[in-house]
Formats: structure tokens, sequence, C-alpha cells
């Protein structure tokens, strides 16, 4: 995600929250080119951050009304990949900011109709439209989280795969649980409720010390485990 620009440069959390809106996809919708690509030595990417409006005033859809610290907001910004990039800047006529702010929305506001859900008819098929969801989450975390071995790999790329798949798989699969467990409410049970609030805190607290640097949190319900199991 490269970007040297000073000032126009976004901080670390802007760029998590433009990664996670993104899923890993390019956000320019006629392409949705996946940015990260596993081969045998590893995984590459090719996502780009790039200006709405120009880092510079002499840039692609240069506007000299912004300061150099808003070229560098997320509101200025879109993740694309790399030849997205380079052809809207080539072709800044043909890609002016109204059309490239609509790619963004678009793209969020798909990602957002993924989540909802609707009512089920038994625990039972809400529990099995959940657990897969959980349980690659669960994989994810025992096989890339921060207390496996992968931490010792001080020369490898443990924690940025780390984050690529908070941002790309387990929040998205947290959201998308909360979703169709919101939905299914009325089918729940005993302190059933109470524990979706405090998964729905855990994921915030997951989410804000991911994509905003905040520390601490609510730790995962054990709850969670067996939400929705039995009649």
């Amino acid at each position: 995600m490269a970007c040297s620009r000073g000032r126009a440069n976004p901080n670390q959390p802007t760029r998590l929250r433009l990664f996670a809106d993104s899923a890993g996809f390019c956000q320019n919708p006629g392409c949705s080119r996946e940015l990260f690509t596993e081969l045998p030595s590893g995984h590459v990417h090719i996502g780009e951050l790039a200006h709405i409006f120009a880092a510079s005033d002499a840039g692609p859809r240069g506007n000299t009304e912004l300061s150099e610290e808003e070229r560098g907001t997320y509101e200025n910004l879109i993740l694309l990949c790399a030849n997205c990039h380079t052809i809207i800047d080539k072709a800044p006529d043909d890609f002016p900011d109204a059309l490239i702010r609509h790619w963004k929305r678009e793209r969020v506001e798909r990602l957002a109709g993924l989540f909802g859900a609707t009512k089920l008819a038994s625990r039972e098929e809400v529990r099995r439209l959940i657990e897969p969801l959980m349980l690659e989450s669960k994989h994810i975390l025992d096989e890339y989280g921060p207390n496996t071995d992968a931490r010792y790999d001080s020369e490898g790329n443990a924690r940025e795969v780390w984050t690529r798949k908070m941002l790309t798989r387990i929040l998205p699969n947290n959201r998308k649980i909360i979703a169709v467990l919101d939905a299914n409410i009325d089918h729940m049970k005993g302190d059933e409720r109470a524990v979706l609030e405090a998964f729905r805190q855990h994921v915030d607290d997951l989410a804000a010390r991911h994509l905003e640097d905040v520390t601490g949190g609510r730790q995962y319900p054990s709850g969670m485990q067996v939400i929705m199991e039995g009649d």
C-alpha cells in the first residue's frame, strides 16, 4: 500500500480503515481484483493507496483548496490495485473525484449489505449458519494469532499476515455473526442475549484495536462457543 507524500501521507489507522473497507479487493467495482496473492514463498500485495484529490496541486484531480493534511485523510483516499491506480491518475478527466468517491461508497455499502440477515425458523438453522464463520475465525486465531509460535518469527511477515486476516476475515465474520443473531434474537434462551451483547462489545473493541491502535478491551465471551446450540 505504497504512499509517500509527506503530510499528505495517511497515518496507520487510516491505512487500516481503508484496507478494512476494501475487504482485500480493489475498490474499483469494475475490477475487484484481489489485492493479495498467495505464493509458495509467501504472499505479495498489489494494493496502493490512491488520492482522490492529488497529493500535490499539480497532480491528478488537483485541488488547491485542500491542505496537505486534508489530502492524507480517509475521506480523500481509496485503496486500488496498482493497475487501476495508474489508470485513474494517467486519465484524470475520465475519472473525476465524484466517480471515485462513488466507487468507494459503493464498496462500503456492498459490504454492509453482505452483513444483512433474515429471520430463520429454528435455533438449529441459526447455529448452522454461524458455526462455519466461528470455526474459520478460530482456525485463523490458532494458526496466526498473537499467542502462536508465529510471534517469534522476527524475520518473517507473521504480524502482517495476522493483521490482514483480522481485517479481511475475522472482523467481517464477526459482523455477519452479529447480524444473524440480531435477526434471530427471539430464538435466544437463558443468558444468550447477554452473551450476544458481550460479543458485540468484544468485536467493537477488537476493531478499535486493529483500526485505531486502541489498547485493551473486552475478551471473547466463552458463551459464544455454545450460543444457539440445542432446542
